[in-house]
């Protein structure tokens, strides 16, 4: 247990604890944000029946609180935690669904001998198990089940051709065999002979407006502010993202009028293409809020890169996550432990081109002779390529995949997953054969909402965009891995569960019109934010690539890439993937943006496996000298024929000690 917590330390640097009995071990790593001198975990109820081991914040745990002390129940702490115990003390299962939050937790009923595992409604923060040797072993990140010494890394090889088609591995699959990830809005049971049953104990359900027509942005505004109102809610200074596009500026200007001052934390790119000062300098000064700026260049993202693997444990096929990486650790060195971030508004309020792409195919499909309805496309993706190459052939061609097929249920998606699972050909084949791409749309459609059909397309895209990406890419390496790398909490005012349900409620118009996006949050932006902001086209968040890692001037990754280290591997066509990093490396060419895909797949799937294999002992060395350093906050030990003792530097005054 000590050496599971300890390759967790990054995201709990303030203390840890540990709860054993004769069947059951619980271990916690802290980052104190709330209740900071009483919140020590694991905690129980009064009687030391209920046990829980939680990562994440309650952002209503004031109310729930008040109406279980109402009922009777007593508090030893002040914080959000102990809330989960009471409310599953009096409500039993049903006590999840009354949780505003972001969490992933383990609470263990040792009266009737259950265990059970709970994630957030959308899957904001990580929970894997695995099954070994008679024991269920569960963590926040798998390097710490690894760390236990019950099961070795190994890379499965079906994760990997979702990863290489989806962008990750989504649950209950991860990129390690045997490894599990409890899925979004589920909660695990499992009983004393480690049977378990799952429960969902939330979906999507898309239902008409509980409010006036033509009043939607002015309730959306209201559950946005209430929202940000509940995510400010700490005991330490709270920061926000600010990347100058629309999404981070309003939840800044809402957290500046609420809080009247806030730091903000923005990225600068020294290459110009992907580079958004102008517009992040523009929201600060109109906000008043004090701004901090990190400057990232290709070396910056070549020396991160590794790190950022480590703490992401997947391959990626975008660097994004790196200078998030670099961001989260200013943010630390500022003195900040948590920042609102503007995640989520694409997926509900319809920002990303995907919806405008799934509209426009469906609308070419009903009279796919014309000539015009493709010409609409020209319309979307303007960050790409030269306007002409939107115009010609070989781009509509490429939207007219399965054109016609508009019934299939991943319809919406079709195009982009087609372009990524390119990369698969850099694979071997006896990997790129594992999950083929049709078992891999069956397995996904069995997992479709009962009612799916009768939903409308753009809130199917909408469900798919959610799950198969926001869910399981975007959340995980773009946001709580790579934030809680340096034990920084990003939260996220849209994925509040009352603003996705009543996103939800919105008609198609109050989201998208033609290739318009965020009809009603722009409506509300133009309030608030000078116009350059409130009427700017989504810019999505990117990172140079070939530039940064396969420069024939740059060997940093030289010997990984080496064809003997490829071939050594098992994982790659080493001839493929030869071709293609000559052909990066090649003066006048440039690659496409599936070929860069491929490439930095291939690089960090190298870092993984070097990570996970060669390195990972001498990894889980030094983070067991660091937790020797560390406050143990809590040490409850019951186990009936193994008394330890404790730590010296222990406090132990909240919790009975019994050897």
């Amino acid at each position: 247990m000590r050496r599971m917590v300890a390759m967790l330390s990054h995201r709990g640097p303030d203390g840890y604890g540990l709860y054993r009995d004769d069947q059951v071990g619980l271990v916690h790593s802290r980052l104190s944000i709330i209740d900071l001198a009483g919140g020590a975990q694991p905690l129980s109820n009064e009687d030391g029946s209920v046990w829980l081991t939680f990562n994440g914040e309650i952002f209503n745990y004031i109310e729930l609180r008040q109406n279980l002390a109402e009922l009777g129940h007593r508090f030893s702490t002040s914080g959000d935690s102990e809330v989960i115990v009471h409310c599953y003390e009096r409500y039993g299962s049903r006590a999840w669904e009354m949780l505003n939050g972001q969490f992933a937790f383990a609470l263990w009923d040792s009266r009737r001998r259950l265990l059970w595992l709970v994630r957030d409604r959308l899957g904001i923060l990580p929970l894997h198990y695995a099954r070994a040797r008679g024991h269920v072993v569960f963590a926040s990140e798998a390097k710490a089940i690894f760390a236990g010494g019950r099961i070795a890394p190994r890379v499965d090889p079906e994760g990997l051709c979702q990863a290489f088609t989806t962008w990750s591995a989504m649950a209950p699959r991860s990129a390690f065999q045997d490894i599990r990830q409890v899925p979004p809005a589920t909660a695990l049971c499992f009983d004393s002979a480690l049977c378990a049953r799952e429960q969902t104990y939330w979906r999507v359900h898309p239902a008409r407006p509980s409010f006036a027509k033509g009043s939607a942005d002015d309730a959306l505004e209201a559950q946005l502010k209430r929202s940000v109102a509940l995510r400010l809610r700490a005991d330490v200074p709270v920061g926000a993202y600010v990347s100058g596009g629309l999404d981070s500026s309003v939840i800044t200007s809402l957290a500046a009028e609420a809080r009247g001052h806030v730091e903000t934390f923005g990225i600068r790119f020294a290459d110009p293409r992907f580079d958004e000062t102008r517009e992040q300098r523009l929201v600060a000064k109109h906000l008043g809020v004090h701004h901090h700026e990190l400057l990232c260049s290709a070396s910056d993202i070549r020396d991160a890169l590794p790190e950022t693997v480590w703490h992401c444990e997947t391959p990626l096929l975008r660097t994004s996550p790196v200078p998030l990486f670099l961001l989260s650790q200013a943010v630390k060195a500022a003195g900040v432990k948590t920042v609102l971030t503007g995640e989520g508004a694409d997926e509900l309020l319809c920002g990303y081109t995907i919806f405008k792409e799934d509209q426009i195919r469906r609308f070419w499909a009903r009279s796919p002779q014309s000539t015009m309805r493709p010409a609409l496309l020209q319309r979307i993706h303007h960050y790409v390529g030269a306007e002409g190459a939107r115009q010609n052939a070989v781009w509509q061609s490429f939207f007219s995949h399965k054109l016609l097929e508009t019934a299939h249920p991943f319809y919406s998606h079709l195009i982009r997953w087609r372009n990524t699972a390119w990369t698969l050909r850099l694979l071997a084949p006896e990997i790129r054969n594992s999950l083929p791409l049709e078992s891999m749309f069956a397995d996904m459609a069995a997992e479709l909402p009962p009612d799916w059909s009768a939903w409308d397309p753009v809130t199917r895209a909408q469900y798919i965009e959610i799950q198969g990406f926001m869910s399981s890419y975007l959340l995980s390496c773009q946001g709580d891995r790579v934030a809680m790398a340096h034990g920084v909490e990003a939260r996220y005012p849209f994925l509040d569960p009352d603003f996705v349900d009543f996103c939800f409620t919105l008609e198609t118009t109050d989201k998208m019109i033609g290739t318009r996006d965020k009809i009603a949050l722009r409506r509300v932006a133009r309030r608030r934010l000078p116009p350059e902001i409130s009427g700017r086209r989504k810019q999505p968040f990117r990172a140079p690539i070939a530039a940064a890692l396969f420069d024939r001037d740059e060997a940093t990754f030289e010997d990984a890439l080496s064809p003997s280290n490829l071939a050594a591997s098992g994982y790659f066509d080493t001839t493929a993937v030869t071709q293609l990093l000559a052909r990066a490396r090649a003066r006048g060419r440039s690659l496409g943006e599936r070929e860069e895909m491929g490439l930095i797949g291939v690089l960090t799937l190298q870092l993984l496996n070097d990570a996970f294999g060669p390195q990972f002992r001498q990894r889980a060395l030094e983070a067991e000298a660091l937790l020797a350093g560390m406050r143990c906050d809590v040490w409850v030990d019951r186990a009936i024929d193994k008394p330890s003792i404790p730590p010296p530097h222990s406090v132990l005054s909240a919790f009975e000690v019994r050897h």
